[in-house]
C-alpha cells in the first residue's frame, strides 16, 4: 500500500434531507465560496462546528489573536508585550505590522487549552488602546498533539 493511501481517511456516505428552499440557498452559498461540491461544504461546516465546540469546552486548540491598536497610546506596546510574556509557553509566534503612522496590526499565533488562550485573548483585546480584536480558533488534530509530545516533525 502506498504511503498516501495509508494517510487518506475512509469516507462514509450518508443521506441528508432538507427543505428545497434551504438546499437552494446552501447551493448558492457554496457556489459563491467556490466549493466544488456539497460534500466538501458539509465537511467544512462540520469542522467549523467542532472547532467552536472545542473552544467552548476548553479543549486543546490553536488560535490566532488579531489586534489593531494605536501605538501612540502611552505604554500600550509595553503592556501588550508584558501580557504576551505572561503566556510565553502558549504563544508560538507573533507578527507586528505598521499600518500607518499611528496604527499597528499584531497577529499572535498560540497553542494550548482554550481556557488559557481565552484568558490571553481577553487580556490583550481588553487592554486600553486596543481598537479592535478578534480570535480565530481551531481544534488541534490528534496527530499534531502526538507530534508535540514526541518532538517536531512534518510529513
Amino acid at each position: 500500500m502506498a504511503e498516501s493511501d495509508r494517510a487518506r481517511p475512509a469516507l462514509v456516505r450518508f443521506g441528508v434531507a432538507m427543505e428545497r428552499e434551504l438546499l437552494g440557498r446552501f447551493d448558492a452559498l457554496l457556489e459563491s465560496r467556490g466549493f466544488l461540491n456539497r460534500s466538501e461544504a458539509l465537511r467544512d461546516l462540520v469542522r467549523r462546528e467542532l472547532d467552536d465546540d472545542a473552544w467552548a469546552k476548553g479543549g486543546a486548540t490553536v488560535a490566532t489573536i488579531t489586534l489593531v491598536y494605536d501605538h501612540h497610546v502611552r505604554e500600550l506596546s509595553d503592556r501588550l508585550t508584558e501580557i504576551q510574556h505572561d503566556y510565553g509557553d502558549d504563544i508560538v509566534s507573533a507578527l507586528h505590522v505598521h499600518l500607518d503612522h499611528h496604527h499597528c496590526l499584531e497577529v499572535i499565533a498560540a497553542r494550548g487549552e482554550a481556557s488559557t488562550l481565552k484568558q490571553l485573548a481577553d487580556r490583550l483585546i481588553g487592554t486600553k488602546g486596543v481598537l479592535s480584536g478578534h480570535v480565530a480558533a481551531a481544534v488541534v488534530p490528534s496527530a499534531v498533539t502526538a507530534r508535540a509530545r514526541g518532538g517536531h516533525g512534518h510529513g
